[in-house]
């Protein structure tokens, strides 16, 4: 696991003049690592078949180390929808929902913790050139409330769908209500299009993009419960923080109660 590390990262290293020859780490954590900030800063451009198969044998034992988990293993606190907390990188299902900007090619911090930059680092560099090439042949940035999907590549799962969430600043508006509903059933739409039968949200726009927790969970369930009043496809909510899975929870929990 190391030599094909090592590896890796000196392909990585090779394609930048400035920190060409640096030392590498001796240790696994502090050479994925910088492995890791190496993919989060690297430009889009493709990377030659010898390093993208590497860098497929490396994620893919990785994978297999950090444990993943099947929708088929969990069990839905109501028909068709789950409540899951755990890292969505590890998750196998058809598609995970990646929270991203409009830039769509990733989180470009070195090791950052959001999602975006979790979800660009264990599937891969060529999720960064595919977004980029969509990118470039839809020649804007991408519209808040919209989405797109790739291939996930070294993922567990078969496709990410990226959606660009509404940014709250101060006091939460009607139209930060309506675009986050547009992301959710943009990514729906897109699953249900491309035969995707499962389908796992992150809690869009909350975080750094601000938006309440309650309110944004609160569009979320009801956004999902109504999509599939009409259309058949399982839905995962994701949570990583406790306090999100309290909220999603009771909100699951009233909306279960009051149909009984």
């Amino acid at each position: 696991m190391g030599t094909k590390l090592e590896y890796l990262i000196d392909y990585l290293l090779s394609e930048r003049k400035n920190i060409r020859g640096a030392e590498i780490p001796k240790t696994e954590a502090e050479q994925f690592r910088l492995y890791r900030s190496l993919v989060n800063t690297r430009p889009v451009m493709e990377a030659d078949a010898h390093f993208l198969q590497a860098e497929d044998e490396y994620l893919t034992a990785l994978s297999e180390r950090r444990g993943i988990t099947n929708i088929a293993d969990l069990t839905p606190v109501e028909d068709g929808i789950y409540l899951w907390r755990g890292d969505i990188t590890t998750l196998k299902c058809g598609a995970i929902v990646n929270a991203a900007n409009s830039g769509m090619t990733g989180c470009w911090s070195p090791c950052h913790n959001c999602i975006d930059n979790c979800i660009h680092t264990y599937a891969g560099v060529r999720l960064r050139y595919k977004c980029g090439q969509i990118m470039a042949a839809q020649g804007h940035e991408e519209p808040t409330g919209s989405a797109k999907i790739t291939p996930a590549y070294n993922l567990p799962c078969d496709y990410v769908i990226h959606t660009v969430g509404p940014i709250v600043q101060g006091r939460l508006t009607a139209e930060h209500c309506r675009l986050l509903e547009s992301s959710y059933k943009s990514c729906l739409d897109l699953a249900v299009q491309n035969g995707i039968r499962s389908i796992a949200f992150c809690c869009i726009s909350t975080g750094v993009f601000g938006f309440p927790q309650r309110e944004a969970a609160e569009i979320a369930v009801r956004t999902v419960r109504e999509y599939r009043r009409t259309h058949e496809i399982q839905v995962i909510f994701n949570v990583f923080r406790e306090d999100d899975h309290e909220i999603y929870k009771r909100l699951l929990g009233r909306a279960c109660a009051s149909e009984t």
